[in-house]
């Protein structure tokens, strides 16, 4: 445990809603939360399971019905044949993601993770005793790993390699023959297992449709386990539900640790999260399009400001800005300090890079309103002009 750390945006969240309590006129930008409330649907799916007496445990794996709608999921947005043997439903994906790190890697193994990389992913790794090699990536490779790159860092303790397209915290997508390059790599090193994140899948945006790893790879499907969840795309962050699919032997140990951790998933939980998967999606489209034009103003914004520059995105809802040169321009040292500048002069409360292993970088979340936005870069001027 000495190794590992807590989160960086559970922090800066509970940092921010203390300065609340004290009275100051806080806002927050490091919350990766949708400002929507939950569809009503469903709701209402979930309000049926209670009246229905859905109250109890379910099978650890997730009900019969969940599984089924992911299974038909798969099939017809990334034209993926599983079987429910081959489906787990966990507490949110980020229990998918921590029982494949238990499940799969070791004392002496090394999981490849490109940097910016979401926070928990090397302190997963750390908990199941194995190395994160992390490869630093950058605003001028489009914050993505190259072939070369990915060829260099694997080494004969490689197991793993996990992958976040949309990347949270930058917002840059792979496309298809992105991700095909990488499979022709991994062709080669058949021990090395692939963690898909695709939990901001629908919050996609680019010119070219979404590619989930194994859609675009199809000789690597039988060793990549593809994670995603209802918590974005839904704004469903409070019902804590996710979801993995795979290699039968890869989701076996994964039910194998919930049925030692959390035993299943909340029963009225998976309940509306068939009406999320099965329901009308026009829902998910409305809010992706308003978050989309939130990206096209911060971002815009940002980049007017001296000694900032931010990338576009293709899709989650944040913005991930390089702010070295204005670091030396206000006499910083760090993307911490400014962290603090923002939060002391301007009540403005973000991540910094260094949490996603990128200094110098800092984190914006944009799910919130236009108007919180518009102010938080009124604050952000202030406080770089005081």
């Amino acid at each position: 445990m000495a190794a590992v750390k807590p989160s960086p945006t559970g922090a800066v969240l509970a940092l921010a809603a203390e300065l609340r309590a004290a009275g100051r006129d806080i806002i927050s930008l490091g919350a990766g939360e949708p400002d929507f409330d939950t569809p009503p649907h469903i709701q209402d799916a979930a309000i049926a399971a209670i009246r229905g007496g859905q109250t109890r445990y379910t099978p650890t794996d997730g009900t019969a019905e969940l599984k089924t709608a992911i299974q038909a999921k798969f099939a017809r947005e990334n034209q993926l044949e599983y079987e429910l043997s081959q489906i787990v439903v966990t507490c949110g994906a980020k229990q998918a993601l921590f029982n494949l790190c238990l499940g799969l890697l070791g004392p002496g193994d090394e999981a490849i993770i490109p940097a910016p990389y979401w926070v928990s992913y090397p302190d997963m790794v750390r908990i199941a005793e194995a190395d994160p090699i992390v490869i630093e990536t950058g605003i001028e490779r489009d914050f993505k790993i190259t072939p070369d790159q990915l060829e260099s860092a694997i080494s004969e303790r490689t197991r793993l390699l996990i992958l976040n397209s949309p990347s949270n915290p930058t917002g840059a997508s792979y496309t298809r023959a992105e991700l095909q390059k990488l499979g022709a790599v991994l062709e080669r090193h058949p021990a090395i297992v692939v963690l898909s994140d695709d939990i901001y899948e629908h919050i996609h945006w680019a010119a070219e449709p979404f590619a989930s790893f194994a859609t675009a790879c199809p000789a690597l499907r039988d060793r990549t386990v593809t994670t995603n969840g209802v918590s974005k795309a839904y704004a469903m962050t409070g019902w804590r539900i996710g979801y993995a699919a795979g290699p039968q032997e890869l989701i076996t140990a994964m039910k194998t640790i919930q049925s030692q951790s959390t035993t299943n998933p909340c029963s009225v939980s998976q309940a509306a999260a068939v009406a999320a998967l099965n329901g009308d999606q026009a829902c998910v489209r409305e809010m992706t399009a308003a978050y989309k034009e939130r990206h096209d103003y911060i971002v815009g914004a940002l980049n007017q400001l001296d000694g900032i520059e931010c990338r576009p995105g293709e899709g989650t809802f944040y913005a991930f800005a390089r702010i070295e040169e204005l670091l030396t321009a206000h006499g910083l040292v760090s993307d911490v300090e400014f962290v603090e500048l923002l939060l002391n002069k301007a009540d403005l409360a973000c991540v910094p890079g260094s949490a996603f292993g990128a200094p110098g970088h800092v984190r914006l979340s944009f799910a919130c309103s236009m108007e919180m936005l518009e102010e938080s870069v009124r604050r952000i001027k202030r406080a770089l002009m005081a």
